[in-house]
């Protein structure tokens, strides 16, 4: 009942359909961590519930040694008895003989029924000795699934969080190609071509007006006087004014 009652909640826990219930939580971690933790309390008990069974057993180991030191010492008292029961019928003592060897008789009696309590004790220390490895190997063993349950739960936690990062990454990227930021760069150049444009055709818009040209012949009108002075002062009469250019002619 000792042993069902420890490994019962273990095995149930070893055989549940971890992937099943990991999916229905809501959070995986915290399930993962509250796993952890009731295999850790049923290591406890087990633990507790083996220590009581060792206990008993070393009890009963002791009650066994106990009856057969008494069962040793009512033999050596019987022997004690006989031998002295002996000696006072070799003297011709009757009575007293008569009296030790019943003492001896008394001594063989409490003697068997040591030797008997011993021997009934046999199967039961047997039978609980080989419980107690079995519950020792069965608690190493439980430590060592602690174990293998604690890395699954760190590789799966790491998992997770890896997962979650990826996802997000995959968000972020998915996003972008939805709101293209670079979309936006291109609208605004657009814009500036646009003003740039309207900038040319205003531009060009007024050199085409007659003021426009009007100012363009008066430039020109200036830039040949400039160059009609500077071929007078080349050719050697000194002059650049007007009066003087038409007196030369």
């Amino acid at each position: 009942m000792v042993k069902q009652s420890i490994f019962g909640r273990i095995a149930q826990l070893a055989k549940a359909n971890i992937n099943a219930l990991l999916d229905q939580a809501e959070d995986p971690q915290k399930m993962l961590d509250q796993m952890v933790r009731d295999y850790s309390n049923n290591i406890a008990e087990a633990e507790s519930a083996i220590a009581q069974t060792i206990g008993n057993l070393r009890m009963l180991q002791d009650d066994y040694n106990e009856d057969l030191a008494a069962a040793r010492d009512w033999g050596n008292k019987a022997l004690a008895a006989s031998r002295q029961a002996d000696k006072y019928r070799a003297e011709g003592n009757t009575a007293d003989a008569e009296k030790f060897d019943n003492l001896a008789k008394v001594a063989i009696q409490r003697q068997i029924a040591a030797e008997n309590e011993a021997k009934g004790a046999e199967p039961t220390i047997a039978s609980q000795s080989e419980i107690v490895e079995k519950l020792k190997t069965g608690l190493n063993q439980m430590k060592g699934k602690l174990g293998e349950l604690q890395n699954k739960r760190d590789e799966l936690i790491a998992r997770a969080r890896t997962a979650q990062a990826q996802q997000q990454v995959h968000d972020a990227i998915k996003s972008t190609d939805i709101l293209d930021p670079t979309s936006e760069v291109g609208r605004f150049e657009e814009k500036v071509r646009r003003e740039e444009a309207r900038v040319r055709g205003a531009n060009e818009l007024a050199a085409s007006s007659p003021d426009a040209q009007f100012e363009s012949l008066e430039d020109l009108g200036e830039q040949t006087e400039i160059e009609a002075r500077l071929a007078a002062l080349k050719s050697g009469t000194g002059t650049t004014s007007p009066a003087s250019l038409e007196s030369g002619q």
